[in-house]
């Protein structure tokens, strides 16, 4: 590479530091990409703008009208409906049960958002494991690969799109749906045959997050509650008798839960706050028993739960999961800042991150995105729960939209008119997604304020402020300098070695940093590489696209993948072990595609 002009050092110095901070973790994407953009800017690398123009691409305006389409098949209750079918086709057989739910998530990505496909299919796929008697383990993990996997077959992946950006930025036609659906289809194809012939034995068997709680009263694995359940009688001279649950000092000083209490022969399960504490009362608590120890200077009387049986105890206590979706807005936030118990009438007893289960002071744990929660409480309050965007309930509720069947029709005809036209190319895919957008709001789908709510705006304000360094990449030439270091690597090995080598650069990338950033950063280095070459940009763009999607080796790779750890029970092993195999079918796959259909 020659020396570097001040411009594309600079470049370099922002790209640099953006994928540090990514990395990190430690500041938002969505704010390092608003610094991304600043920096061009004021540094003089870009026009004020060109630094904006991401706002206004057509990658951002289809990814926009996706959301929304998305969230109105969902609202309407269109892609419940087919998440119940697919109960009835799965039947008893581990193998038939994994085909089913790696095709349907593969095929519902083909027009909805991977995550919202998987999050779909989640409950589903609990639900049907469990009644076959099959571990969640062995079929969440195929759900989340099938959704990648059919990301790959379509041009309504958010990297695929940023890649076709790239390739009209420099003078290329832009990928359409025929471009990716015979290529991805094989890719899907093989994918499905790798986890029904060998990947599915590898996957682990272990008891899933909530399985043995949910069926074992002393809940004694999993969330490991029966070493810190415990039954209390409030004794008559208790300083805690004749007060209501809320003036008590049970959670606020000693972070403890109050799963129920019974008195006489009416229970509270759970409690409200403003439930009164009577004389003789026997409450149900969750916690330390060092703090619980502590109650026996207010006059209480401490059992360990299950030792001191009556029939007062021998009441069930109603279990659930509920899983923390991945665009979820209690992301970040507490139970206490949520005010859940207040608003839902529901007690959490347990969380479960990152293999772990932690059941104190859990009202004080920030939540992320795939935290297993074990919660107390009515199917009545559950069914509200389940009803609320961000909360994947497993088991037990309804899903919401049930009601919409004229609008579900509506729902129907316009996205597939919209897909449609897109597809055919009759005008531009970021118009077509937008006129669906609009057409099924017109339909009364979903409301304006709706579908203002549907729209992840983080990830809008990301790719839209990192798309100006694919700008820069291109305007200082610094793109076409990177690409020749590919060309005068690989191109003594011919134009397949070339793609190749994108290809497995791109995946271990997407690893890192996930599969939009991955296309962001390489979509601009892959098409002047391409042109230099004289390869075929379209087919190019289509490798570094798939490749985007194969986020198979880490959960942290994709969004989908988190959203399964909790209720699989997953490790980072587990994936790598399974995930690994699945990318090596996946490299053979496109140098056979790249062979039969672009000829390269």
């Amino acid at each position: 590479m020659a020396s570097l002009s001040w411009p594309e050092a600079t470049l370099l110095i922002v790209a640099g530091a953006a994928f540090v901070l990514i990395l990190s973790n430690r500041i938002r994407p969505d704010i390092v990409a608003v610094l991304v953009l600043l920096s061009l800017g004021i540094t003089g690398i870009l026009t004020p703008e060109q630094a904006l123009a991401g706002f206004s691409k057509p990658a951002v305006i289809t990814i926009v009208g996706l959301f929304v389409i998305t969230a109105a098949l969902e609202r309407t209750g269109v892609v419940q409906r087919i998440a119940t079918a697919l109960a009835y086709l799965s039947g008893t057989s581990e193998a038939r049960m994994l085909l089913v739910f790696m095709g349907a998530s593969a095929a519902l990505s083909l027009v909805m958002n991977n995550i919202a496909a998987g999050a779909v299919l989640l409950p589903a796929a609990v639900s049907v494991a469990r009644q076959a008697g099959v571990r969640e383990s062995r079929v969440l993990m195929p759900l989340a690969f099938g959704t990648l996997l059919g990301g790959m077959a379509t041009l309504f992946t958010t990297a695929n799109i940023i890649i076709s950006g790239s390739l009209q930025a420099q003078g290329q036609p832009g990928l359409t749906m025929l471009d990716f659906l015979p290529s991805g289809g094989m890719m899907v194809l093989a994918g499905v045959a790798y986890m029904l012939l060998a990947g599915r034995y590898l996957l682990p068997k272990r008891e899933s997050v909530g399985r043995t709680a949910l069926a074992r009263p002393d809940l004694s694995q999993t969330y490991q509650l029966a070493e810190r359940m415990w039954e209390l009688r409030v004794q008559a001279d208790s300083p805690l008798a004749n007060r209501p649950l809320s003036d008590s000092i049970f959670g606020s000083q000693l972070g403890l839960a109050v799963v129920g209490i019974w008195h006489g022969r009416e229970a509270k399960i759970p409690p409200a706050p403003s439930d009164m504490i009577m004389p003789d009362d026997m409450l149900l608590v969750l916690g330390r028993e060092e703090r619980v120890r502590q109650l026996e200077a207010q006059h209480v009387a401490i059992g360990r739960f299950g030792y001191h049986r009556n029939a007062s105890s021998s009441l069930a206590v109603h279990l659930t999961e509920v899983v923390i979706g991945p665009r979820s807005s209690a992301i970040g936030q507490t139970l206490k800042d949520l005010r859940f118990r207040t608003k839902f009438g529901l007690t959490t007893v347990a969380l479960w991150r990152a293999g772990r289960s932690y059941r104190t002071d859990v009202g004080d744990f920030k939540l992320q995105a795939g935290d297993a929660l074990l919660m107390v409480g009515a199917p009545g309050r559950i069914q509200l729960l389940a009803e609320e965007p961000g909360y994947i309930v497993l088991g037990g509720a309804e899903p919401a939209g049930q009601p919409f069947a004229r609008a579900a029709r509506w729902a129907v005809l316009i996205t597939a008119l919209a897909l449609l036209v897109a597809a055919l190319g009759l005008v531009s895919t970021a118009e077509a997604m937008l006129a669906g957008a609009v057409g099924l709001v017109l339909a009364g789908c979903l409301s304006m304020e709706e579908a203002y709510r549907a729209i992840e705006w983080r990830v809008v304000v990301l790719i839209a402020g990192m798309l100006p360094i694919g700008t820069a990449l291109v305007s200082t030439g610094l793109a076409g300098q990177i690409g020749q270091i590919f060309t005068a690597t690989l191109a003594g090995a011919g134009p397949l070695a070339v793609v190749a080598g994108l290809y497995g650069f791109t995946v271990l990338l997407a690893q890192l940093v996930g599969g939009q950033v991955a296309a962001l950063i390489i979509g601009p280095i892959a098409v002047s590489a391409a042109v230099q070459l004289g390869i075929n940009p379209s087919a190019v763009g289509v490798a570094v696209s798939m490749a985007c999607s194969a986020a198979f080796l880490t959960p942290i790779a994709h969004p989908v993948n988190v959203l399964m750890m909790g209720p699989g029970s997953y490790t980072f092993g587990d994936f790598f072990r399974v995930g690994s195999g699945l990318v090596a079918v996946c490299f053979v796959t496109l140098l056979v595609v790249m062979r039969l259909f672009w000829h390269i």
